[in-house]
Order: C-alpha cells, then sequence, then structure tokens
C-alpha cells in the first residue's frame, strides 16, 4: 500500500514536473536568465491557470498597451461609436450672402481626418457645399481651427525626446489631419554628403528644417527628425542610403489644426467663396455664441480600433485614449483618461495596481503592466459583448499586420490572434490562441533579453508550439 501511494505522488511530482517544464526551459535559457519576464496563459474556459512566470511583475509593455486602450474604449463608447467634427459661424449671414463673423472647425479628436488609412480624403469638398449649402458666398471675418475639446498638451511629456518630432510620436489634438504626418523627399549622393531636400507633402511653408543628415552605406533608414511640440522649428540627423534621388522620411505635422485650416481657406476660394481675415487655431473655449450647421462623421470606432492594432497605429490610439477623458472631464487629458482606464478594469475586478500608464500607445518607457492584468483583461473581453470587435481587431499570426511574421509556417500559423510590442530591449505578445481543442488566453513579456527582438521571438514561438503541441 505505501509502495502504491508513494508511486502515485511520484507520479504527480512527474506531471507537475513536465508542466512546469516549458516554463523553465523558456526563462533560464541563455537568451533570457538575466531578462525581466512576466508570464501568464489562461485557460478561458475554465478560468485556470495553465502557465505562469512571475505574472504579477509590472513589465514595459511597448505596444501591447493598446489592447488596453482599445478594449476600454470598445467597452465604454461601443462599436458603433463616431468621432464628430462640426462646421460652426458666429455673426450674422445677410441677405447678400456675407457672413459678417468667422467660420470655424470645432474638432472633438478625430484621427481619420484627411488620413491615408481611413476616412474620406475629400471631405473637403463636401465641406464647401455645406458652406455653399447655407448661402454664404463672402466671409468678412476668419478662419478658425477650434481644438478646445481637447488640452494643448497633444504630444505626451513621457515620451523621449528621440521620438518627438518623428512620425510615430505625433501629437493627439482637438483636429488632426493628414496622420498628422508629413513626407520629407530626400535627393542622396555620395557617401558623406548631406542629403538635398527635394519637397514636403502636404506642403507646409511655415516649417523650417536645419539638415544634419548624412548620406552614407547603409541600405536601411536611421533618420531622425527632432523638434519640440508645435514648433516649427526642425532638426534632422542620422544617416540614409547614398545616391538614392527618391528617399522618404517622415515626421509630425506641429499644428494640424492650422494646417486644416489653411487648406479649407484655399477650398473655398476654388470655389469663389472669399474670406477676408485670416487663419487661426484656438485652445480655448469662447463665449460667442455660434451656430452649427454641419457635421463630419468619422469611421465607425470598431474600424479605427481594428486600425489601431493591427498596424500598430499610435497616432489613432493616442486619440482615443485621451478621448475616453471627457466621460469624466469636459476638456480631452491623459491624466483623467488614465483614471478613466483604471477606474473601469477596477470595477471588473481587475488588478489595476499592476497597470502603470501615462498614454495610450505603450511608446513611453514608463509605461508597465503584468502579464496577469492581461490574461485578466483578456479573459474579461471574451466575454464582452464586444467580443467580436475587439478579436477582430488583433492581428492573425502569420497573416496580418504586425503578426505577419509570427508563427509563420508553423502548426500555429493562423490559430492565434496576438498584438505585438517591441522597443528598445522589450519583446512582448499578449492575445489568444484559438486551436481545435485549446482556447486560451496568454501574455509574454520581455524586457532586456540578452539578444534581438528577433532571437527573443523565436524563443516566444518555441514556447507556445511546446505548450501547444
Amino acid at each position: 500500500m505505501k509502495k502504491q501511494v508513494f508511486s502515485f505522488f511520484l507520479l504527480v511530482f512527474a506531471i507537475s514536473l513536465s508542466a512546469q517544464n516549458p516554463i523553465d526551459k523558456f526563462v533560464n535559457s541563455d537568451l533570457l536568465k538575466n531578462a525581466n519576464v512576466s508570464l501568464m496563459v489562461k485557460d478561458l474556459a475554465s478560468g485556470k491557470i495553465l502557465y505562469e512566470y512571475r505574472a504579477e511583475n509590472a513589465t514595459i509593455p511597448a505596444s501591447t498597451m493598446k489592447t488596453v486602450t482599445t478594449s476600454t474604449a470598445l467597452e465604454l463608447l461601443g462599436g458603433n461609436y463616431q468621432f464628430k467634427t462640426t462646421l460652426e459661424y458666429d455673426g450674422k449671414i445677410d441677405k447678400a450672402g456675407v457672413l459678417n463673423g468667422n467660420l470655424y472647425i470645432k474638432g472633438s479628436g478625430d484621427p481619420t481626418l484627411g488620413s491615408s488609412k481611413l476616412g474620406d480624403t475629400l471631405f473637403l469638398h463636401r465641406w464647401v457645399e455645406e458652406v455653399k449649402h447655407i448661402g454664404i458666398k463672402k466671409i468678412v471675418g476668419n478662419m478658425i481651427a477650434d481644438n478646445s475639446r481637447y488640452d494643448d498638451e497633444g504630444v505626451s511629456p513621457h515620451w523621449t525626446w528621440e521620438d518627438i518630432g518623428n512620425y510615430y510620436a505625433a501629437g493627439a489634438y482637438g483636429i488632426s489631419y493628414k496622420d498628422n504626418t508629413y513626407i520629407i523627399q530626400f535627393n542622396s549622393k555620395a557617401i558623406g554628403t548631406t542629403p538635398e531636400i527635394v519637397k514636403i507633402t502636404p506642403n507646409i511653408p511655415e516649417l523650417r528644417f536645419t539638415n544634419h543628415l548624412k548620406s552614407s552605406a547603409i541600405k536601411y533608414d536611421s533618420a531622425y527628425i527632432y523638434g519640440a511640440p508645435r514648433s516649427n522649428e526642425r532638426s534632422i540627423y542620422g544617416e540614409i542610403p547614398a545616391n538614392r534621388p527618391q528617399f522618404f522620411v517622415k515626421g509630425d505635422i506641429p499644428r494640424p489644426g492650422l494646417l486644416l485650416a489653411q487648406d479649407f481657406k484655399k477650398e473655398l476660394l476654388k470655389n469663389k467663396i472669399e474670406i477676408n481675415g485670416t487663419v487661426k487655431e484656438i485652445f480655448w473655449k469662447t463665449n460667442t455664441p455660434r451656430k452649427a450647421f454641419y457635421t463630419h462623421f468619422s469611421p465607425e470606432l470598431r474600424d479605427i480600433v481594428k486600425e489601431i492594432n493591427v498596424q500598430s497605429n499610435n497616432h489613432y490610439v493616442e486619440h482615443l485614449f485621451r478621448h475616453l477623458s471627457l466621460l469624466k472631464d469636459s476638456v480631452a487629458s491623459s491624466n483623467n483618461a488614465v483614471a478613466v482606464i483604471k477606474n473601469y478594469w477596477k470595477q471588473k475586478s481587475l488588478p489595476v495596481e499592476q497597470l502603470f500608464m501615462v498614454d495610450g500607445s505603450g511608446l513611453s518607457p514608463e509605461d508597465a503592466v503584468s502579464a496577469k492584468f492581461y490574461t485578466d483583461l483578456l479573459t474579461q473581453m471574451n466575454n464582452s459583448r464586444n467580443n467580436i470587435d475587439f478579436r477582430n481587431s488583433l492581428p492573425i499570426a502569420g497573416i496580418t499586420g504586425t503578426a505577419k511574421s509570427f508563427l509563420d509556417k508553423t502548426p500555429l500559423e493562423g490559430k492565434v490572434r496576438a498584438k505585438s510590442g517591441t522597443i528598445n530591449r522589450v519583446r512582448c505578445y499578449v492575445g489568444y490562441i484559438d486551436t481545435d481543442s485549446k482556447k486560451w488566453a496568454f501574455a509574454i513579456l520581455v524586457n532586456n533579453a540578452n539578444g534581438s527582438a528577433r532571437d527573443v521571438t523565436n524563443k516566444m514561438e518555441e514556447f507556445l508550439l511546446n505548450i501547444t503541441q
């Protein structure tokens, strides 16, 4: 009898040891033995934790933070939600069609105006028609871009200086336009020479560049554009390949609301509607009575969320992040956005003490999240009325978006939906495993591994394949 009991416990121990072997193999590898790792795999049906390692340790998440912002937005706003931009005027329109007053573009943080990703790039034509429709033929006043729905801190103070000024760190304002991104075309010549700036699209005459860029033997883009928020002064550093007559580098538009108002004025002038005043932008509310005469709607939130997670769109998600704060206050701000997000998930019993959030995209190195928080969130979303919209927004491993090369040509290709996250010394994946026999949520966050991001990804793939075989 004693021998049987001993054999039984030995078998249990062996099974337990076997279950832990994938974890041991993963975290004790030369690549990760000195890294900060937070990991959890959970069965969605039972809620049982299948694998975990330092699951409550808050770890820099990079772009996986977007799943926190987008899931909260779907929960609180709904997949049908649309941003609104209104056209308004003050003063009066006389019988001759003269508006003795100002024309306003009142924004509410729509990131898709003129976007190359979503939305209508020809919307200004429609706006001109709406101006005509109310009988305006001439404006004796100003064209004003009203950003007051958001505060003026469009660029996060928690982002690093080396990021600010680049397209992926574009500001999120009450009015945004053309992805808040301009493209510089360079003509590079011999190695060691300074590439010539050929043109900037869209044309922003106010921008002034100090060009420290050099042509070199490299085959990739290592150029960076630096500049303070809302400043037209920009400095360009780094290198681009030599002898390339057309090489493109992207930066952030410092004052997108002003650019939109300028372009709208041009469209009105093309259509014989004269404007006597100037083009301005404001970030404060005014007491002057106005009349709204047209509302422009963005694409639905579910489409915006899909663009965010599939393509890891920082620009869109930062608008969404700040927009959530309007559920708490009349002016959008980052601090109130964090409060709204943490309060919502606290009500759902998620461990918000393991969520340290300062932006919506995960670009800041001050962000930190635990694997437990992520798997709890993924479990909540699996049971949510917004489950389909959220799942559809996650890239499919080996097939779409930023997960296109993840688990490709493996048995898990097409069977994992996951958001990736990568910044310097950070590699993370969070998402769902969906095979015939396994319906799991997982989060793997790795900081400071002794190897490249590709090395870490390979090790993560090995772990996931090992536990699902």
